[in-house]
């Protein structure tokens, strides 16, 4: 974006005053988040769609509160639960990512929430980019994957990617204020995880309930065991780079454990604007839904006396390795961060079932960044080949 903002119209479509949105991922914490800034404000906004991958009871009771057209789950085994749970209501029920993917495009959606979880947020994003829509990002993953051929689209159709990670909404939000001055450097501030102040030893021998007791943010299990590794930090590396057309070199992580700063613009002089709040997610989603106005999203306001100080230092490469190999495979290009990305996602999961130790998380990353085949300029057939190319291949190292 180079500090360039694209214009946002201010009403969608003659005769509607509230913005439609689709909520890709609605039972996760982004998509709950993001229903509760709805929720707040049912005069500006109007919920259209709602997708989940299995959580159909859930799904049902929120397709019910916000009386929602469109209702989908992506894995089609619950179809069935679902369509019962919603028999006597007027939403139309859905199943599967086909479904999903044309139901993004339809005219009466204006805004698309991507809040899935990983990998399998590719799709529906490319979709809704296909049909020129704004699409709040919070799935990284999808960046990560493929970020040329996402920002591509984005550009090719006139679409526009609004970022609700937290990082990235305050990246944007200080290139509004840059008034078109070119970014010397982005500062990306990591709270370090619950992990921060652990010895490597330490770490080593951490289980998955240490790593998701996070000292700051609420998020879903996966991210949070990726802020835990700083994996999560350096997919937001690779994310900012697609997003602002910046170099990995000019992006510096700087571990910042109050989680005040969302992050900061430098620029040529030496000046430096920050995006502070307190850390609550649904004012990046409550800024991307409602931008390029403020509302108020319910969230606690910051006490300057109360904070006291600020703190800030260097990310330790030697105990979280895992944000090194981000650069790496940002620096290698081609399908390497879409190989890093699949391997990440695998150990994780397995992770979370206690089946590996935390830095097998990243000697798994390590052996399928090296072992995957490399393709310079990946095709979206390729991405997806090497997603579950490598996918197999971190399986093979967890048994």
């Amino acid at each position: 974006m180079k500090g360039e903002t694209q214009a946002f119209p201010d009403g969608f479509a003659a005769g509607h005053t509230r913005r439609r949105i689709a909520i890709l991922g609605s039972t996760g914490s982004i998509g709950t988040q993001t229903l509760d800034v709805v929720r707040r404000h049912r005069d500006l906004f109007e919920v259209e769609l709602i997708s989940a991958r299995c959580n159909t009871e859930l799904l049902a009771q929120q397709a019910r509160e916000f009386d929602v057209n469109h209702v989908v789950v992506c894995d089609e085994t619950r179809y069935e639960a679902l369509a019962a749970a919603l028999r006597d209501s007027d939403s139309k029920v859905w199943a599967g990512v086909d479904s999903l993917c044309s139901l993004v495009g339809g005219s009466r959606v204006d805004i698309v929430v991507g809040a899935m979880v990983g990998f399998s947020g590719l799709r529906p994003t490319l979709a809704a980019l296909e049909a020129g829509k704004i699409v709040a990002l919070a799935n990284k993953e999808t960046l990560v994957a493929a970020g040329s051929i996402v920002i591509r689209t984005m550009r090719e159709h006139n679409a526009l990617i609004l970022p609700v990670d937290s990082e990235h909404s305050a990246i944007f939000q200080c290139l509004l204020a840059a008034q078109g001055n070119g970014v010397e450097k982005i500062h990306l501030t990591s709270s370090g995880g619950p992990f921060r102040t652990w010895e490597r030893s330490r770490i080593a021998s951490a289980r998955a309930g240490d790593a998701l007791k996070h000292p700051n943010w609420a998020m879903g299990a996966k991210v949070t065991v990726d802020s835990a590794s700083m994996m999560n930090k350096g997919f937001e590396v690779m994310e900012a780079k697609w997003l602002f057309d910046v170099r990995p070199e000019d992006i510096h992580v700087v571990v910042h454990p109050e989680s005040v700063i969302h992050s900061m613009v430098e620029f040529v002089d030496g000046a430096v604007i920050a995006q502070l709040g307190c850390p609550d997610m649904r004012e990046p989603i409550g800024f991307a839904l409602s931008f390029p106005r403020r509302i108020s999203v319910g969230n606690k306001k910051l006490d300057f006396a109360a904070l006291g100080a600020l703190h800030f230092e260097e990310p330790d490469l030697a105990r979280f390795p895992n944000l090194a190999l981000a650069y790496e495979a940002l620096e290698r290009g081609g399908n390497a961060p879409c190989a890093l990305n699949a391997a990440n996602e695998v150990a994780v999961a397995a992770y979370l079932r206690d089946e590996i130790s935390f830095y097998d998380i990243t000697r798994i990353n390590r052996t399928c960044l090296d072992g995957v085949n490399f393709v310079a300029n990946p095709s979206l057939d390729d991405i997806f080949e090497t997603d579950a190319e490598t996918a197999r291949m971190a399986h093979g190292c967890i048994h």
